[in-house]
């Protein structure tokens, strides 16, 4: 077959297996296994041209659809997942994180940016290290400490801060990896009262609402997905505590959540001494973050 139709087939393979973006990874798998970045696929595509003969890809190809077919999350199969300007290693243990994520990012960074000195930043659950990374690389001078309580999810968060710091190497000492409680008082206690901005994605799904979605549902570790509680709540508020204590006066708290979960995250960083605590939407329209700010001084 041609690479066209290798494309071709491999897509209609994962749409009748329920893949939801079928064309994007069949593109994604075929580069896989022929040992193509997707910019170095398209050429081909565009020159009419094929690959040159590379041992083992058909049969690579054929493993790498199988494990899509059973619905294995394409980062993991890949090994990466894009966040921002990062190129993040992902893999079973580790949550995988999301285009929605970055846009909480950006409304921490838009925070941070207008801040007349290097800020201090808390990432709490940091899996990957998607959040932290993406701050110590984008502001300069910035000190991040990122909290993560999973051995699984750390060994991950390990390699992406050892990768960024190989060419970012004074990122070791702006960004600094803690185990631990990422709601316990004792987590960050010397901190208190010091941060700038804490920007996190806590574990947030309701337990009575399991995704449907089998790659969610079969492979983000539980640990990373749901809330604690029927309505999701229990962690997502304990972190609304914490940030409340480790933030200076005027500082920052953006967290992602889930859209039915925006009323009462409300209530509760206003009940903790936020003044200025709102709603904003995701790029699809969703009530998906808090956006608090600590203190008289909120605006």
């Amino acid at each position: 077959m041609t690479l066209r139709e290798t494309i071709r087939t491999a897509a209609q393979e994962l749409s009748r297996a329920g893949v939801d973006t079928p064309d994007h990874d069949a593109r994604a798998l075929v580069a896989a296994a022929y040992g193509l970045s997707l910019s170095g696929l398209d050429r081909l595509l565009i020159l009419r041209e094929e690959p040159a003969s590379h041992p083992g890809a058909e049969s690579m190809l054929r493993e790498l659809l199988r494990r899509r077919c059973e619905r294995e999350p394409l980062q993991y199969i890949l090994g990466r997942a894009p966040f921002r300007f990062l190129d993040l290693r992902v893999g079973p243990g580790v949550f995988i994180p999301r285009p929605e994520t970055e846009t909480v990012v950006q409304v921490g960074i838009d925070w941070l940016r207008a801040l007349p000195h290097p800020p201090i930043v808390v990432d709490l659950c940091a899996g990957s290290g998607a959040i932290g990374l993406a701050v110590v690389t984008e502001i300069t001078g910035s000190r991040v400490w990122a909290v993560e309580a999973s051995e699984d999810a750390l060994l991950w968060t390990r390699r992406n801060r050892d990768e960024v710091a190989q060419s970012l190497p004074d990122i070791a000492d702006r960004y600094h990896l803690i185990q631990g409680d990422a709601t316990s008082a004792d987590t960050l206690g010397e901190l208190d009262g010091s941060v700038d901005a804490v920007i996190t994605n806590p574990p947030y799904v309701p337990q009575s609402q399991p995704p449907v979605q089998p790659e969610v549902r079969d492979h983000d570790p539980e640990m990373a997905l749901y809330g604690g509680s029927p309505d999701g709540l229990r962690i997502p508020e304990a972190i609304v505590d914490r940030s409340a204590t480790l933030l200076k006066s005027g500082g920052l708290l953006v967290m992602e959540h889930d859209s039915g979960q925006a009323r009462p995250l409300v209530d509760a960083a206003r009940a903790r001494g936020f003044s200025d605590a709102r709603t904003l939407e995701d790029l699809t329209g969703r009530p998906r973050m808090l956006r608090a700010v600590k203190g008289p001084d909120g605006v």
